[in-house]
């Protein structure tokens, strides 16, 4: 029975490999679909260990700040500082913008890190190259994925910005890899306007009445004063102390701090089951569609190579084989080219994979799912020309 299925397809090898590899390459896209779900999971998750934070104090009312925008006073750490529990509280600021040098324009993550050392939350955790920012301006670290190499100049907004360290897998919840850059610079890239707004600003206060008054002259120098530097930031990133729970404590700081405060598994939540969600269903959506046509293409194959050999089948009933036999042959080959489409889709999927812009995290209980599911799909697409050659007249061998 082995030898039968083995021999009808070397009979036509060519046409059944080529299909193989056909089927292949769509598993193989079916595999990189699933790897680039886990692989946007992963980064989400990486971000959050990365933060080195246990906490997340964001303004009150918002997801922030990887989903929605956030805006805190800058010394809202302090008060932090004084809630029962906390052990280190440091401000951040995340932008997503055009980071350019002189070679090439790269859409990163600009992240603004407080005055600190290595282990300070928001800190990138590690370098492979480098050092991390010890000048309060114009240093940065960049996330390898940025192609920045060390050394090199690169601007954000109006000011320049050397390369002093790189790091790896620091990227946002949208694939964007990092840029650190110190606080009081990266405040300055978000909040603050260009010249010719300032300017404008000023105009306006100064005709303005209620704000530039003859008998107060020092008030509109203050208004000025105030409107030419910003002091928020997008969260305030905190690490408990050792024993006590994160959510005791994030429950104290949103009673009497008047914030919202996420703990790990919140961010995580919000990360996963809000900000992922979409693009999930939409990789979910093409996974299905990509099941069904590797579903036709097998069916169609199958039938199309049981048609194309009626007489021989009915050659075999003729001469007594069972019905039970001239399936399994059909199964058989159908599992057969499930087997050269698995291997060449997984193969194909490993090789493209670290070409792919996002990350694609390709996971062994995927990999044997994905077998699974594509060896019922080849029993099930083989059903059909199964029902074809049961079917077939034994007279036909003699022209019946």
């Amino acid at each position: 029975m082995i030898s039968l299925a083995g021999r009808d397809i070397l009979h036509a090898w060519g046409k059944f490999v080529l299909t193989g590899v056909g089927l292949g390459l769509l598993i193989g896209v079916t595999l990189t679909m699933a790897g680039v779900y886990r692989g946007m999971v992963d980064d989400g998750k990486a971000l959050l260990d990365n933060s080195s934070a246990e906490l997340w104090v964001v303004q009150k009312e918002t997801l922030g700040p990887y989903a929605e925008p956030s805006s805190l006073y800058d010394d809202l750490y302090r008060a932090i500082l004084t809630v029962p529990g906390v052990d280190q509280a440091a401000n951040v600021t995340y932008l997503t913008m055009q980071v350019r040098s002189a070679t090439q324009d790269v859409r990163s993550m600009v992240v603004g890190i407080a005055p600190g050392a290595a282990g300070t939350p928001g800190w990138p955790p590690y370098l492979v190259a480098g050092r991390q920012i010890t000048r309060s301006h114009y240093e940065a670290v960049a996330d390898i994925a940025t192609g920045f190499m060390l050394g090199e100049r690169i601007r954000i907004r109006r000011n320049e910005y050397t390369v002093v360290g790189l790091t790896r897998r620091m990227v946002s919840s949208g694939g964007d890899p990092m840029v650190f850059i110190p606080l009081k610079d990266a405040q300055e890239a978000q909040f603050l306007k260009d010249n010719e707004a300032i300017v404008s600003e000023r105009a306006r206060t100064a005709g303005n009445p209620a704000l530039n008054r003859p008998g107060v002259p020092g008030l509109l120098s203050a208004i000025e004063a105030s409107q030419a530097n910003n002091h928020n930031v997008n969260a305030v990133l905190v690490r408990v102390a050792e024993g006590r729970s994160p959510e005791v404590v994030a429950a104290e700081i949103r009673r009497w701090k008047h914030v919202q405060a996420f703990t790990r598994a919140q961010m995580e939540d919000i990360l996963i089951a809000k900000l992922i969600a979409n693009a999930s269903k939409q990789i979910g959506m093409f996974l299905v569609i990509l099941t069904i046509v590797s579903a036709a293409i097998v069916a169609f194959i199958i039938y199309t190579m049981t048609l194309g050999k009626i007489r021989e089948i009915a050659v075999l009933k003729l001469i007594g084989t069972h019905n039970r036999t001239i399936a399994s042959m059909i199964l058989q080959q159908a599992l057969g080219l499930g087997v050269i489409g698995f291997a060449v889709g997984k193969i194909s999927a490993t090789l493209w994979g670290p070409a792919f812009p996002r990350y694609v995290l390709l996971e062994p209980w995927d990999a044997v799912s994905g077998f699974v599911i594509v060896m019922l799909v080849c029993v099930l697409a083989s059903t059909l020309a199964i029902r074809a050659a049961l079917k077939v007249d034994p007279a036909a061998a003699i022209g019946g």
